[in-house]
């Protein structure tokens, strides 16, 4: 733990967390290789790699490209299913002192709705619901992109958590992300998580293909970081309900950004390809930066950004 007398603790939604710093869905998988590196309950939260109801195999290859300053990534969603989560993951995560998040994508309003049932009665701490994903029945139309179609998968998963919170996670590729927000906001969330990636895509100039075989992909990495910091802090002023910040977070200084935008905690994602001990140092050097500020608290970052 760092060598600082700063209390790390913060609460997100009515969960509290010993320190702000949560591993973003897909990058961590669901934590079994990054456990042979350090102890997982060093971290405030693990939140699993994204789980669909039944299990998929993702994309063809090529999935992954490197860019500048990140990566693209048009995975697909690869999980084993909610119920192998259930059955083997879980238990795993359960092993350890930290807070465990279930990402969640589905096609349809009631998927979400069966997902966020099988999940809450085995005793997750929160869910996050990814609302990036194609809307069958509204022509493939992604959820994130429709106010209407955001707050109808928000309220399905509230009607089926119980009492576990619900976290929407917000799509960057949007005109004005503040009318998603209030969106989920009325439809019930407790809680929203911002960004996630932006559409992106590289050619190969030579064979005049690109690069992913999908064509497009996910940018993330430290590119994002500007646009994350600029729409937490839209999102801040326009909602009530706690953040969870992420988007290009590899330092203490960036998580304090986002924080500073207004974010409750943060998630680190892509770092950690580079660095399998990303949040360990994030976490050390947010400690730093609030001793350094002669604060007694890390949470008292949060929104005290100063505009012009």
């Amino acid at each position: 733990m760092p060598d600082t007398n700063v209390d790390l603790s913060v609460t997100l939604a009515g969960m509290t967390m010993k320190n702000p710093v949560v591993v973003a869905s897909g990058t961590f998988g669901f934590g079994r290789e990054y456990g042979q590196f350090y102890d997982l309950g060093q971290l405030g939260g693990i939140c699993a790699k994204g789980l669909t109801l039944n299990p998929r195999e993702g994309n063809p290859a090529p999935r992954i490209a490197e860019t500048p300053m990140g990566i693209l990534n048009s995975v697909g969603l690869q999980n084993p299913g909610v119920d192998a989560f259930i059955a083997h993951e879980l238990p795993f995560l359960r092993n350890f002192d930290v807070k465990v998040i279930a990402n969640i994508s589905g096609n349809t309003p009631e998927e979400y709705g069966i997902m966020c049932e099988k999940l809450a009665g085995a005793g997750v701490d929160m869910i996050e619901v990814n609302i990036s994903c194609p809307n069958v029945k509204a022509g493939g139309l992604a959820y994130g992109t429709r106010p209407e179609l955001a707050a109808e998968v928000t309220q399905m998963a509230k009607s089926h958590a119980g009492k576990v919170p619900v976290m929407v996670k917000l799509s960057p590729n949007v005109t004005d992300i503040t009318l998603i927000a209030r969106a989920v906001e009325e439809a019930g969330a407790d809680a929203v998580s911002l960004i996630n990636t932006l559409r992106g895509m590289r050619i190969d100039v030579n064979t005049r293909r690109p690069i992913l075989k999908m064509n497009t992909g996910g940018l993330s990495g430290p590119a994002v970081l500007p646009v994350a910091v600029r729409m937490v802090w839209e999102v801040a002023q326009a909602v009530k309900i706690p953040i969870l910040g992420m988007g290009g977070v590899s330092r203490g200084e960036d998580a304090a950004q986002l924080m500073l935008a207004g974010a409750s905690a943060v998630a680190v994602g892509t770092a950690l390809f580079a660095d399998p001990y990303a949040p360990i140092k994030v976490r050390d050097e947010l400690g730093q930066i609030a001793q350094r500020q002669g604060l007694t608290a890390v949470k008292e970052l949060t929104g005290q950004v100063k505009p012009w």
